[in-house]
């Protein structure tokens, strides 16, 4: 017999069951070869535009993943480093049935066969798609090697010293202008998607309207076929300050100092009994059967002659 391709979906070893679909799944096959299922694929993404807003958020653990998962996150973005894949393969496996893209570093490719060899290799360990900074001309050529790119477009953090800084982008028209250049040209390159990042909403409204890319926006309003939110600022990871565009839905960074505080007293509480003697108590102890301790002492008193 060949080799056996091993589902992420189902684990054992054949193509996901016909019945996915009425769990709203579809069947697929990854670059990797590897079958599983998906909540969508790229063509599903782009039949959406214009007809209901999506949601995106990018997990940094496994817990995350997969509670976004289960609370039915349209699609995830997970950092992905080349050269130390486990937390994406990991996150990836966490939750198995989402769309997921791996966000490529910007500096990890510096020629256009570099950028398919690191699109590859996410799709070899169960990317759907790559987000990336990169130019034009790099998502040409990955997107030419059959690997859906999502682009950036707006504030690019990365590249934020050619716009001024961390600050919202596209308030001029030249600004304006340029993100709307800047958009097309990752259309023309073939990507399915850009993000869109801290531009005033109005702009990306009509932006939208005028690009075939799905437009995930991350403080820039309501514009965009997506929302995108990062999990540590819905989930209140981290405490303030916060940037303007997030909101907490939850305050986990609460819980986590009121779990820190639980610590350090329930240490200094096991302090304090060993201190005065009351840890531990007769039911921490191990009892000496009768004559143990008797027969134990003649025995060493009786080597000693």
């Amino acid at each position: 017999m060949g080799n056996v391709m091993t589902s992420h979906a189902t684990g054992d070893g054949h193509i996901p069951s016909r019945n996915s679909g009425e769990k709203g799944l579809k069947r697929i096959m990854t670059a990797g070869g590897v079958y599983g299922t998906r909540n969508y694929t790229v063509k599903d993404l782009r039949d959406q535009k214009g007809k209901q807003i999506l949601t995106e958020t990018v997990p940094f653990s496994v817990e995350e993943a997969a509670a976004a998962e289960e609370a039915g996150i349209d699609t995830l973005k997970v950092r992905f480093d080349p050269k130390n894949p486990d937390i994406a393969i990991a996150i990836r496996n966490a939750a198995p049935n989402t769309f997921m893209a791996f966000s490529c570093p910007l500096i990890s490719a510096a020629t256009k066969d570099e950028a398919v060899r690191i699109g590859y290799k996410a799709m070899e360990i169960g990317a759907d798609a790559v987000m990336t900074q990169w130019c034009p001309t790099f998502i040409e050529a990955a997107t030419e090697a059959g690997i859906p790119v999502q682009a950036h477009a707006g504030l690019v953090p990365r590249r934020s010293t050619w716009t001024g800084g961390l600050k919202a982008v596209g308030k001029t028209l030249d600004e304006a202008l340029w993100i709307y250049s800047q958009i097309k040209s990752f259309e023309n390159s073939g990507a399915y998607a850009v993000e869109v990042e801290v531009i005033p909403e109005e702009l990306l409204i009509e932006i939208t309207k005028r690009t075939s890319l799905l437009t995930s926006s991350i403080g820039a309003g309501k514009g965009g076929d997506i929302q995108f939110l990062f999990a540590d600022d819905i989930l209140g990871n981290n405490g303030p300050p916060y940037v303007r565009h997030s909101k907490q839905y939850k305050n986990l960074y609460k819980m986590k100092q009121e779990m820190q505080l639980e610590r350090i007293d329930g240490f200094k509480q096991f302090i304090k009994e060993v201190k005065t003697g009351k840890f531990p108590k007769k039911e921490h102890i191990i009892s000496t059967p009768t004559g143990l301790i008797e027969n134990f002492l003649n025995n060493i008193e009786m080597g000693k002659s």
